[in-house]
């Protein structure tokens, strides 16, 4: 299956460095959750505070069958926000993916007592 990858920038111009890390970032994550339908990434450069010239925010949404997860990470380094953003992004998967164990075994429990 083709992995769903759109990799946008906002004021900022993406060069083959940026393209290629996220590319080999976002295998791992792909790897992890087979029913992911498509993956968004934004890579955003913002001078919005004076303290901080350049921060570099970087937000994944991932489409899932029945949910969307979004995570954002910001840095003074875009390639730290990558990587920050990849692991943020698979916590967030197994994260989703442990609740909906829990939430199984409780109903599995729930409906035990019913029955007798």
């Amino acid at each position: 299956m083709k992995n769903n990858l759109i990799l946008s920038g906002l004021h900022l111009s993406l060069n083959d460095a940026h393209k290629d890390v996220v590319s080999s970032k976002m295998e791992k994550i792909f790897k992890h959750e087979e029913k992911i339908i498509r993956a968004r990434i934004e890579l955003e450069r913002s001078a919005k505070s004076s303290s901080h010239e350049n921060e570099f925010v970087a937000k994944g949404h991932l489409e899932l069958k029945g949910t969307t997860i979004t995570i954002s990470s910001a840095s003074d380094n875009i390639f730290k926000s990558i990587d920050d953003l990849v692991d943020k992004l698979d916590r967030g998967l197994r994260r989703r993916s442990r609740l909906k164990k829990v939430k199984r075994k409780q109903t599995s429990l729930q409906e035990l007592p019913n029955a007798a």
